[in-house]
């Protein structure tokens, strides 16, 4: 054999090789593009989006977040209340590209489920279970029927949504309801619901067929000033505000001040949203705070008494379109998780009481 005969053969074998490889590359990046052409742009059916940031839900304003407390900036980065609403064209299923941080070994809410929840009008349709992933797929049985659907993605792990599509036919965005706007802390975040559609305001959402966009902050929502301008900027057709709970312990707060902050924050508010109804619900059951002085002498009850009394002046100084909801008596212990946050049923007579007190109002949109 002429010398160099095996090099030779050598070279043509890794150049066919490589050749091979190439071709599978391409018909992969074909088959790839292909089927990512099918997704769907997920922004036309998100529901509960408040701000943007780089394409990402955000919860509080990119652009001002010098200004607020980090406990507010660190929750206002997580998806609470965002979610998919879509009607199904003979597609008997619907697939969800996500991506999600993977949490590390030493992340305090790794074990924390990671579950997709499909909704329609009579409750719940079906659960998917899967792990956050830097870029991932889910499924989800649809069960039959056209919908409209409520798809919740799980919280925690800040998902980003980058696309769906319909498996068996089209799914196009649900139409959007009036956009109502809530205000709270983790209550109002939905601690201690085991879902997130179990927590009071997508309760109250879905009951009244509203957009919900929930500014809960858990740890936070203190009266802040900052996010009474945000709100004020928002657009929204319904408001609700429910903090003060952390007014007491969190950062300790004397009657006379909560007073002067409810009314600065229900000032700024009406600055941006003049008519727009508006409900202020006053602080929730908290047993170990409700005779106890915090560190400036203010007990939770007393708390509640001057924000109360700061929205009825409002009232009788003749903003109609505000209405006072106390929330002393709206849950009982035992619908308290944790003698402060609500259970799932607490959640569930939480967001019942509101609905009623935003129609016994007359409070809808326009």
């Amino acid at each position: 054999m002429p010398a160099g005969t095996d090099d030779r053969r050598r070279a043509v074998n890794a150049e066919n090789a490589e050749n091979a490889k190439n071709t599978e590359r391409t018909e992969s990046t074909e088959r790839t593009e292909s089927t990512h052409a099918h997704w769907l742009d997920p922004g036309p059916f998100l529901r509960g989006v408040a701000w943007l940031d780089g394409g990402r839900p955000v919860r509080a304003d990119p652009q001002d977040g010098m200004r607020l407390p980090w406990d507010t900036g660190e929750r206002a980065t997580l998806p609470i209340g965002v979610r998919l609403e879509f009607t199904a064209h003979a597609a008997h299923a619907v697939e969800i590209r996500y991506r999600a941080t993977v949490p590390g070994p030493t992340d305090a809410l790794r074990d924390l489920a990671h579950g997709f929840a499909l909704w329609d009008r009579h409750g719940v349709v079906r659960e998917v279970w899967t792990e956050p992933a830097a870029e991932a797929v889910v499924r989800i049985e649809l069960g039959g029927g056209s919908g409209p659907f409520t798809l919740h993605p799980p919280e925690g792990q800040s998902p980003l949504i980058l696309g769906l599509r319909g498996i068996g036919g089209a799914v196009t965005p649900a139409p959007a309801g009036p956009r109502w706007v809530v205000h709270g802390d983790s209550i109002t975040e939905g601690w201690w619901a085991t879902r997130p559609a179990h927590g009071w305001p997508a309760v109250a959402g879905r009951a009244l067929g509203w957009d919900t966009v929930n500014l809960g902050y858990a740890g936070a929502a203190r009266g802040e000033l900052a996010t009474a301008e945000q709100i004020a900027a928002l657009p929204a057709d319904v408001l609700t505000l429910a903090f003060g709970t952390n007014c007491w312990s969190r950062v300790p707060f004397s009657a006379p001040l909560l007073y002067e902050t409810t009314r600065a924050f229900l000032e700024l508010v009406r600055q941006g949203h003049p008519r727009t109804p508006l409900l202020l619900v006053s602080p929730v059951l908290r047993p170990d705070a409700e005779r106890t002085p915090n560190r400036l002498g203010a007990t939770l009850g007393a708390l509640r008494d001057a924000m109360e009394r700061a929205a009825r002046e409002r009232i009788a100084a003749g903003d109609d379109r505000l209405a006072l909801l106390p929330g002393r008596d709206l849950l009982g212990p035992e619908h308290l998780a944790d003698g402060l946050h609500p259970n799932d049923s607490g959640h569930q007579v939480l967001g019942l009481a509101v609905v009623t007190a935003l129609r016994r109002s007359a409070f809808g949109p326009g």
